[in-house]
């Protein structure tokens, strides 16, 4: 648990407290911070729209729960679990975030933020803030398949958001989704290059699609790739 002795705001009822951005909350989990027990905070909303998405009720849903029943609940769950992720959808992209994120720091958990790196000067905020303590960055595609997967424009952004983790201390992670009809082993070696020369070091994690799901758009089954599919040019890529 993070033991800050940062006051919480107990007598201000912010606006955002009676809008709805939150479609759903996981209310335990110790899979997605590492080494960490934690609940999920899932955003409504993306400006992403990757085919492979296993979310399209949160992509393209409504917030459900307002913030004050959220709040309510992670102050019952202060000693109890050490952080709250932030995750979506796009969670960056609702402007009230960073209130939001400094209100769930106060209350002393931990913060991760779960990315699509389209963000980068809100993200550059929250570092500067001192408000997030782990980072998942979605690594969505090569260059110049980056549109088709992503139905965006948002490559040159990603980039910005890994420069920015990369020139701070907060700990944080490059992952990338792999369906094979979308990226083939070739693409992940020309990501794997792009992140060495930018001067990545850590684990490199490749989450293999997982067939049967309901996602954003139909696709034909994945094969899925292995370590021995790769050239390792990194310190460490892992197969989840």
């Amino acid at each position: 648990m993070n033991t800050n002795n940062v006051p919480i705001l107990e007598n201000v009822t912010p606006d955002f407290f009676n809008k709805k951005a939150i479609h759903s909350f996981t209310p335990f989990t110790l899979l997605d911070y590492p080494d960490k027990s934690a609940c999920i905070l899932w955003f409504a909303g993306c400006n992403m729209k990757c085919d492979y998405c296993y979310n399209p009720e949160i992509v393209f849903g409504k917030g459900l729960f307002y913030f004050s029943e959220i709040f309510s609940f992670l102050k019952t769950r202060r000693n109890l679990l050490d952080a709250v992720v932030f995750s979506g959808g796009e969670c960056l992209i609702h402007k009230d975030i960073i209130p939001i994120i400094k209100l769930v720091k106060n209350l002393g958990f931990l913060i991760k933020v779960d990315t699509n790196g389209s963000q980068p000067k809100v993200l550059e905020k929250l570092i500067k803030e001192k408000l997030i303590d782990y980072v998942a960055l979605d690594f969505k595609g090569p260059k110049e398949k980056f549109f088709a997967i992503t139905k965006s424009d948002f490559y040159s952004q990603f980039i910005s958001c890994f420069e920015l983790l990369q020139n701070s201390s907060i700990p944080f992670e490059i992952r990338t989704t792999y369906h094979s009809s979308l990226l083939n082993p070739e693409d992940i070696a020309s990501m794997q290059n792009v992140l060495v020369e930018l001067g990545y070091d850590k684990t490199y994690f490749i989450q293999n699609f997982r067939n049967y799901q309901n996602t954003i758009a139909p696709l034909p089954d994945s094969q899925s790739i292995s370590e021995k599919d790769i050239h390792q040019n990194m310190t460490k890529i892992i197969i989840r």
